[in-house]
């Protein structure tokens, strides 16, 4: 048996790859603030996080491709910086020895259109749409969530999808300030203008491709800005129509984990069909001199999320039905 930063696993069985995760830069040039609920932000900070996440996954030697779980800058950046400090930011991931796969955060929203950050993030669609999916070896495919699809962000403020985001928005939270939860209850606390929904032509796209990876017998990683399961973060960052997205999951035995960022404090549940919710901590948080990225260890029965000191290890098994080897 071999130890990773306090996890017992295997050595005789390698990883069938690894790849990289970090979520919430939140880069921006201006001095250190604090968020809604008082915790301090390291803004300038969080971009040699990144860098200390690049050099550690090169080092490391293995790391197939990274992930980043969205919000590469952040919402106080001065909109006529918004193209310089994004490009900052991806000029750091290009030091890196593969690919990274991006999706959108609400932060990335608040500077640039969806339409410009589908090409700036090169996501590897054949359309304007921000969703997608990958599949890094024959065993696993990875799902890649637009978890703001519906959403009053990043349209235009006379498109349909704004016009319906808002009505929806005016229905589930009376407050005039439509990012304040103040007054909702429990998981209603996520009805808030920081959040969003996955649209209904992207939930027709998920059934197939999972209706597809069931076929092919892989295992599906799904990976989205917002959490989708109560249990792994604060109900003011869960993405409005999770319940459905994990409805469409639940038709199948080929999910086995739910990575987002969003909730910045980090967390991790498995829900009641066995399937894994990680809530990664965020850069942005982190205080001078420590760091919040990590690496994930791919299995055939199991994932195994290797953290730097921000960013906490979590060992994730799979239950024994539906998993294909």
């Amino acid at each position: 048996m071999a130890v990773t930063n306090g996890l017992v696993h295997a050595s005789a069985k390698k990883p069938l790859f690894s790849f990289g995760v970090i979520a919430d830069v939140q880069y921006a040039d201006i001095p250190d603030g604090r968020s809604f609920l008082g915790v301090p932000r390291y803004y300038r900070h969080s971009i040699s996080v990144l860098q200390r996440a690049v050099n550690t996954w090169n080092k490391h030697g293995n790391i197939k491709f990274s992930v980043n779980f969205g919000d590469i800058i952040d919402g106080y950046c001065p909109k006529d910086k918004s193209l310089w400090a994004l490009q900052k930011v991806l000029d750091e991931f290009e030091n890196f020895d593969g690919p990274t796969y991006h999706m959108f955060g609400n932060h990335c929203l608040y500077n640039l259109p969806r339409s410009k950050l589908v090409d700036l993030l090169k996501m590897p669609t054949d359309s304007d749409r921000a969703y997608y999916d990958f599949s890094p070896c024959p065993e696993y495919r990875f799902v890649v969530l637009d978890a703001y699809d519906f959403s009053v962000l990043g349209w235009p403020r006379d498109h349909p999808v704004t016009a319906a985001a808002m009505k929806l928005l005016d229905e589930k939270n009376p407050n005039a300030d439509k990012n304040s939860p103040n007054g909702l209850v429990g998981i209603d606390r996520r009805f808030v203008m920081f959040n969003g929904a996955v649209g209904k032509e992207q939930l027709s796209w998920l059934d197939d491709v999972l209706q597809d990876a069931s076929e092919c017998r892989q295992n599906v990683i799904l990976c989205s800005h917002l959490p989708m399961d109560p249990g792994a973060s604060s109900p003011e960052a869960l993405m409005w129509n999770y319940g459905e997205v994990m409805a469409i999951v639940r038709r199948y035995n080929c999910v086995k984990a739910c990575f987002a960022g969003h909730d910045h404090m980090g967390g991790h549940s498995v829900d009641s069909h066995g399937v894994h919710h990680r809530a990664l901590e965020a850069a942005l948080e982190c205080p001078p001199g420590t760091s919040a990225f990590g690496h994930i260890e791919v299995y055939p029965d199991r994932l195994l999320l290797v953290g730097s000191d921000g960013m906490a290890d979590t060992e994730m098994c799979f239950q024994s039905l539906g998993v294909f080897l």
